[in-house]
């Protein structure tokens, strides 16, 4: 079943955002006192009454078209979004009235033939009451005043959005969430090109200019029957390079997507012919912090010359006793070599995350490691008893061990690489839990 959206839409700087973030459960947008911080579409969902409903975000609609490339990628956006409402939320700033722009963007949105609710936004303030019923002239009937800052008449928003909501109304079973997966990387290495490869529509804004996404973008598609919610963020920018509060949204907003991914793509210029610094963190950032599923997709190829090659040949032999362990690509989004590869890829690292193994095979393996190459600290014998799989996403084992002090990082390593020799775990990360044997 399709599932057809509430839209926000309105002129810039009207409290689009800030309504979103109030409405929805499990998505944000960034709300910051400048004019065009929204720029993609951004998707999340309400729940109200039993019913669940999509709900888009958007970037301020021009009337005119704009002469600013990225400007005219948000309206054409933003009224992509209006053809799959049942119901467009026009938000007008109460403490202004009505404004030129306001009269012209109600006649464009007529032509929809959308259901219109006029939002009238910061109705908080004495004014904003004094103006209501100048929003009569939007043609729309009886606004709804409401303070999305303040969640004062939100549910009475609610209500009538529910009024005009379809009979076939969507709802999810938390169970058949699709698993996620997020595009991650410094600017402009190319996460929002990849993301309309994957997706086969235009759907992040892609421009040569650093910090073109601001927000996660999240968009489902179906790979070999496998449905994954796919989020384009924003570029991570080293925290000494971060000046402007915008960009410290945009490292927020990042790392929330991250924490909801199951799987990441660390999307990395080839063409520059080395892993920096920061994305060698990042990467072990993901795999042995937050121990999410990893890909290296090392993207550019159609630019990079046969000395950065070498050159990133050089960096993955140096960096192999991390980069074994998980899966890397070359792509070129230009040209689309070896994009259609990650898809499986994706699928492959899927598995591998989601598995069980068994733990008297895990058991046996291990104690016939530690008697192959007894480990010790303090001339004391370490001795594993017995190895048990807890939990997958990710893969967490229990080791029961004669004493759980003497196991660190280097034992549980050791423990990590006996086991990947043994199974199939590219990609992944394996958790360590370690207690003592009664």
């Amino acid at each position: 079943m399709k599932q057809q959206s509430v839209v926000i839409v309105g002129r810039m700087n009207v409290g689009k955002s800030t309504l979103f973030n109030r409405l929805s459960h499990d998505a944000r947008s960034l709300t910051l006192n400048y004019a065009g911080v929204t720029r993609d579409v951004i998707k999340g969902q309400c729940t109200w009454r039993d019913h669940t409903f999509a709900l888009i975000d958007t970037g301020g609609i021009s009337v005119q078209i704009p002469k600013d490339p990225i400007l005219q990628q948000v309206r054409i956006r933003a009224l992509e979004a209006i053809n799959t409402a049942f119901v467009l939320l026009f938000v007008v700033d109460g403490t202004v009235g009505v404004t030129a722009e306001d009269l012209a963007l109600a006649k464009v949105l007529r032509s929809y033939g959308k259901h219109v609710i006029v939002v009238v936004n910061k109705g908080d303030t004495k004014v904003a009451q004094d103006n209501v019923h100048e929003f009569l002239r939007l043609g729309y009937g009886d606004p709804i005043l409401i303070s999305a800052q303040h969640n004062s008449n939100i549910n009475t928003l609610l209500d009538a959005i529910l009024a005009y909501q379809p009979i076939d109304e969507y709802s999810v079973d938390p169970e058949e969430q699709p698993l996620r997966v997020a595009l991650i990387g410094k600017p402009n290495v190319g996460k929002s090109s990849l993301m309309n490869l994957l997706l086969k529509q235009e759907r992040s804004i892609v421009a040569d200019l650093p910090g073109t996404t601001r927000e996660a973008i999240t968009e489902q598609v179906s790979f070999s029957q496998q449905d994954l919610l796919l989020s384009d963020t924003a570029g991570i920018r080293r925290k000494r390079s971060v000046e402007e509060p915008i960009e410290k949204l945009m490292v927020s907003s990042t790392l929330r997507a991250l924490d909801d991914a199951d799987i990441i793509l660390l999307v990395v210029d080839g063409s520059q012919g080395t892993l920096s610094d920061q994305e060698l963190k990042l990467a072990f950032y993901v795999f042995e912090q937050k121990h999410k599923g990893l890909i290296i997709v090392f993207n550019k190829n159609d630019i990079a010359t046969e000395y950065a090659d070498q050159m990133l040949i050089m960096d993955k032999e140096k960096y192999a006793y991390f980069l074994e362990k998980i899966i890397t690509v070359t792509i070129s989004c230009k040209t689309g070599k070896n994009v259609a590869k990650i898809a499986p890829l994706i699928n492959q690292v899927w598995q591998h995350y989601c598995q069980k193994l068994d733990s008297d095979g895990l058991t046996a393996f291990i104690k016939e490691a530690f008697i192959k190459k007894p480990l010790y600290v303090n001339s004391k014998l370490l001795i594993v008893r017995r190895v048990e799989q807890v939990s997958a996403r990710p893969i967490t084992l229990l080791l029961i061990v004669n004493e759980p002090k003497w196991f660190g990082p280097t034992h549980t390593g050791f423990i990590d690489n006996m086991l990947r020799k043994e199974y199939d775990l590219r990609g992944i990360p394996i958790k360590f839990i370690v207690r003592k044997s009664r």
